[in-house]
């Protein structure tokens, strides 16, 4: 087993972590912080914009049964990459999306992923390609949310189903739901 580890935002971290919950070959999905100037922050600190750190998910995957261009194609289908600090009603910096490569061989995978994934989209791709910086893990109440509190949140509700239907249909090889 090769385990590796990629770091991703893709707006809300509640919905890319139960995304990635789904895809066979993942080992774990942590919720948190990267990309910003303040050390420790908060939920509250984050959401207001004002340090600079997106909300994202550290996905560490087992690389013989799922790849890390698998894992960027996922991502990129999963959320719309074409809006700009914007995901559905999340308005802001906090809700880039960004892929935070680990090496130079994730920077230039996520380079052809995004390359990859342009036609499939009806506006430019705007996601950044950003340093991998200071990882925060988000509080304990943000890690496995839709496992737990996120199935009776409206939000979740109303947004994360159609992303895992979006993974099981695309992707259903990958999807542990589908080969239950």
């Amino acid at each position: 087993m090769a385990s590796e580890v990629a770091t991703l935002a893709g707006g809300c971290f509640w919905c890319t972590e139960a995304v990635f919950k789904d895809v066979i070959g993942v080992e774990s999905v942590e919720s948190g912080y990267i990309g910003g100037s303040v050390p420790n922050p908060t939920y509250k600190q984050v959401c207001s914009g004002a340090t600079g750190h997106a909300e994202a998910i550290r996905v560490t995957f087992d690389a013989d049964q799922v790849s890390y261009g698998d894992i960027l194609d996922m991502f990129f289908a999963t959320h719309d990459p074409t809006t700009l600090n914007r995901q559905g009603n999340d308005v802001g910096t906090q809700y880039r999306s960004a892929i935070f490569p680990h090496d130079e061989a994730q920077r230039e995978e996520a380079v052809a992923a995004m390359a990859r994934a342009a036609n499939d989209w009806p506006a430019p791709i705007v996601t950044t390609i950003e340093p991998l910086s200071e990882w925060y893990p988000a509080e304990d109440y943000h890690q496995e949310y839709w496992a737990g509190e996120g199935q009776r949140n409206p939000y979740c509700i109303a947004v994360i189903p159609p992303k895992l239907a979006k993974l099981r249909k695309s992707f259903a090889a990958r999807s542990k739901a589908v080969a239950a």
